[in-house]
């Protein structure tokens, strides 16, 4: 049966042809994809290209494809939080995978090689700041996976039970869920970070455990974390993005993964606000790792 076409209201394209958020087409997306939360960081990326042959952007996303030692590479902004990911991720996916003029999937799958960087608190005191904890599982917070169907499909319930258990989790929170990032960038990066497991946060006060003047529904989230264990992972570092990041590129057929530079230890207490030295060295290990 031959499939309907997506109704512009489902994905909207504009004028020029762009996707409606991202405002790129699709013939300005590499298959190779370097996504952050800074749109400042794409600029910093894109001085180690080679060539620049796109640069768009649109609110907060920020997109520069060009060429580094010969490989076409797409950097990104995606800004801040779980509903920005889905946004980028869904909109990625389209420019790969949906032919614009009929509005029909393409009959060849492309699959992008997404690596997400950015910036955490680690969850440990064995973790030092400045440390590069790769995402092998996330934690979703966020809740964004649990409004697609085949989540199920790919979530670790042993994980999730477990954890569930362990935290004493409250039903008004939403049922936590927990991801694999792809195995295929797990072993690329595996030789210089920390093996992960992060929680992604819907929020960066109360659900990751700070208290500024209100009182939190879970005040010792922090120790419960630092705590839990399940089949030789710890939870390792706390963002805002990974698990739903991993999550719809593992359902769309994508690989992804996320690193993150520890920029503050919650149990220790203590944050380095300046790093900009050690994201610009993340930046380009991550560049030649992607492109090796």
């Amino acid at each position: 049966m031959k499939k309907q076409p997506i109704p512009s209201s489902e994905l909207i394209i504009n004028e020029d042809g762009s996707v409606f958020h991202l405002h790129i087409k699709p013939e300005d997306l590499a298959d190779t994809v370097i996504m952050m939360g800074d749109p400042d960081r794409v600029n910093a990326i894109s001085y180690l290209f080679d060539s620049i042959e796109v640069d768009k952007q649109s609110r907060e996303f920020h997109t520069i494809t060009g060429k580094y030692q010969g490989k076409r590479v797409t950097a990104l902004s995606h800004g801040i939080g779980p509903d920005n990911i889905d946004i980028v991720m869904t909109e990625l996916d389209a420019l790969a995978n949906i032919d614009f003029k009929t509005r029909l999937p393409k009959l060849r799958h492309r699959r992008l090689s997404i690596l997400r960087i950015g910036t955490c608190g680690a969850a440990q005191p064995d973790i030092p700041l400045g440390s590069y904890i790769l995402s092998h599982i996330s934690i979703g917070f966020d809740g964004v996976l649990n409004w697609y169907k085949d989540g199920e499909k790919i979530f670790l319930k042993d994980f999730e039970e477990a954890f569930v258990k362990h935290m004493d989790w409250p039903e008004r929170l939403g049922r936590p869920y927990f991801v694999r990032a792809s195995d295929t960038l797990i072993q690329k990066f595996q030789g210089w970070t920390y093996k992960g497991m992060t929680v992604s946060a819907p929020g960066f006060y109360g659900p990751q455990g700070r208290s500024v003047r209100l009182d939190l529904t879970i005040p010792d989230l922090i120790p419960k974390l630092e705590s839990f264990e399940h089949d030789g992972y710890r939870v390792s570092n706390i963002e805002m993005e990974s698990s739903c990041l991993a999550g719809l590129a593992a359902l769309l057929g994508h690989d992804a993964v996320t690193v993150c530079l520890a920029i503050a230890n919650r149990h220790i207490k203590e944050s380095n606000p300046d790093y900009k030295s050690l994201i610009a060295q993340l930046l380009w290990r991550s560049l030649e790792t992607m492109t090796a």
